[in-house]
């Protein structure tokens, strides 16, 4: 018997997956992860010509658009996350809100950074008090101050609503950041969406480095998200069998 258990166990590689909490899509999201860097890689620095006027810094371009479109997506899941968590009291919806708010942090970093590295030969200032800057960073700030909230606070429901509410109320702040070179007087380019309604990305070749660019990252995105999704599950099963074992002791020490 002992040995038809562990054959039994040993072509069942799937169910060890699920024991360990690993999605088996995770690692296919992981090659392509690795594939579409590569081919975005390949393409941001030979395939895409040289913008005529920033010249060869203007490259960067291809990350900081990406990471933006990422962090704005994260930090709106993590606003759905918590609507439906406010609503159902779910703790799935807990786990994936606070899943997607690290993520989104990473890739809101990675904004600021890359702006930066963008600004400094384009503005000859590392920073500026720009509006388009400035929302972005009070956004980095709030999501900031959610992750703290999460990871000082103590795990109950009642921290899980108030970070849920956190989470809504900072995402808020995207769509004023989308908005903001038309709102406020700013020198951020609008290469996406001009002033004028036109683009800035006059060659077709530019346009498919963005698009695959940004279809990289984005499958990264939900590979990290799956992965650490997954970790937040098993974490949230552990502490309920531990809670029940609580009970059983507690029940057994009555009787």
């Amino acid at each position: 018997m002992a040995a038809s258990s562990s054959r039994g166990s040993a072509v069942n590689p799937s169910g060890a997956k699920k024991a360990r909490g690993v999605p088996a899509l995770a690692p296919w999201l992981g090659v392509a992860t690795l594939a579409l860097m590569v081919a975005s890689l390949f393409m941001v620095f030979e395939y895409v010509p040289t913008e005529a006027e920033q010249g060869i810094v203007q490259r960067i371009f291809y990350f900081h658009v990406p990471c933006a479109w990422v962090a704005f997506a994260a930090f709106g899941l993590v606003a759905i996350s918590g609507a439906f968590y406010l609503w159902l009291g779910d703790q799935i919806w807990d786990d994936l809100g606070y899943a997607s708010a690290e993520i989104g942090m990473v890739f809101c970093t990675l904004v600021l950074i890359t702006g930066s590295l963008w600004a400094k030969p384009i503005w000859g200032a590392w920073w500026t008090w720009d509006s388009r800057l400035t929302t972005t960073f009070i956004l980095w700030l709030l999501y900031g101050g959610y992750l703290m909230l999460r990871a000082m606070a103590d795990d109950t429901p009642e921290v899980a609503r108030f970070g849920a509410v956190v989470g809504i109320v900072a995402a808020l702040d995207v769509p004023v950041i989308i908005v903001s070179v038309r709102l406020w007087r700013t020198i951020h380019p609008a290469v996406l969406v001009t002033r004028q309604g036109g683009h800035g990305l006059e060659d077709p070749r530019m346009v498919a480095t963005l698009l695959v660019a940004t279809v990289a990252f984005t499958v990264m995105f939900a590979w990290l998200l799956m992965l650490r999704f997954a970790q937040l599950r098993l974490r949230t099963r552990m502490k309920e069998l531990r809670r029940q074992l609580a009970l059983a002791e507690a029940s057994a020490g009555d009787l």
